[in-house]
């Protein structure tokens, strides 16, 4: 698949990682993983040390500075991993003739649309965490015309890490009603099924049958927290009547959260690879996985 060079994946120990290296070992495909504490993206001299050691074909970079809230008052700090970072390690794709594909974040986009963005619709942040995500898209459609794919996800969840999805099924065990936002709207996305989609988005790139530059990796369809936490509930046997509507004013954050997060996934059809199915039938597949997680970190 990949020939004599393997793949490098950074921000390892993360959940989104954890998933990429289980498909690319499921695929027989050799890959190095580095966490946080092996590699700073932001250290150029450490980026083209760990590049030219392991020469990879492709390079996915996981890492990322996720605290959104605290970017807010840590923007700088957010800045250096997730817009020094990806530019470092974009300029040593390009000098090892790698491809790299970034994952990014809906939070580029102001959330204020009223139907899906498209992969070229027009970006505006609204937080700091967004801004600096999207500084890390631009450095890397920069520096890699050719070889940088961009790949934005939004409300991920998995078995490998903390998410949403893995806090409502605990709250059930231990909550007799819960009162969930519903005035903001998105697309849950299981890290199993955005993992493929790189691998094999991966895959095609080094084929020549996938154009470089950005696709949406989400959930096909929308819901807001509220529905997917009834979701959650049903799959679980548990009464969904026992999770309540609120609003986002309800659970103040320092950080804006978007209002719209729904995203197109029209660029797949160019590489040849389907977009990921709908959010509530990918959750039924998900859901024993997760409860197994849960009740084996519960012993």
């Amino acid at each position: 698949m990949s020939g004599a060079r393997g793949w490098l994946v950074t921000g390892a120990g993360g959940m989104l990682a954890q998933d990429v290296l289980a498909r690319l070992a499921a695929a027989g495909v050799p890959a190095v993983p580095v966490t946080r504490a092996e590699l700073d993206i932001a250290d150029p001299a450490a980026v083209r040390e760990a590049l030219a050691e392991h020469r990879p074909a492709v390079v996915v970079n996981c890492a990322a500075w996720t605290a959104v809230d605290d970017a807010e008052t840590r923007e700088d700090d957010a800045l250096r991993v997730n817009g020094d970072g990806p530019r470092r390690l974009a300029e040593a794709c390009r000098e090892l003739d790698a491809v790299l594909l970034h994952v990014s974040t809906d939070y580029v986009f102001p959330g204020d649309a009223e139907k899906p963005y498209a992969e070229d619709a027009p970006t505006g942040p609204r937080s700091a965490y967004g801004r600096t995500k999207l500084v890390g898209e631009q450095a890397v459609l920069t520096a890699l015309p050719d070889r940088g794919f961009v790949v934005r996800t939004a409300w991920l969840y998995g078995a490998g890490g903390g998410n949403f999805v893995r806090t409502m099924i605990n709250l059930e065990a231990v909550k007799d009603t819960l009162d969930v936002v519903d005035d903001q709207r998105g697309q849950p996305t299981w890290t199993v099924d955005l993992a493929d989609r790189l691998v094999r988005l991966g895959e095609a790139a080094l084929a020549g049958t996938a154009p470089a530059g950005v696709y949406h990796g989400t959930s096909g369809g929308e819901t807001t927290w509220f529905g997917l936490t009834r979701e959650i509930f049903r799959l679980l046997g548990a009464d969904p009547e026992r999770v309540r509507p609120t609003t986002s004013e309800a659970f103040a954050r320092p950080a804006p959260r978007p209002a719209y997060s729904v995203l197109g996934h029209s660029r797949w059809q160019q590489a040849g690879i389907e977009p990921i199915g709908d959010w509530s039938e990918r959750l039924s597949s998900a859901m024993p996985v997760l409860v197994a997680a849960f009740q084996e970190g519960n012993r």
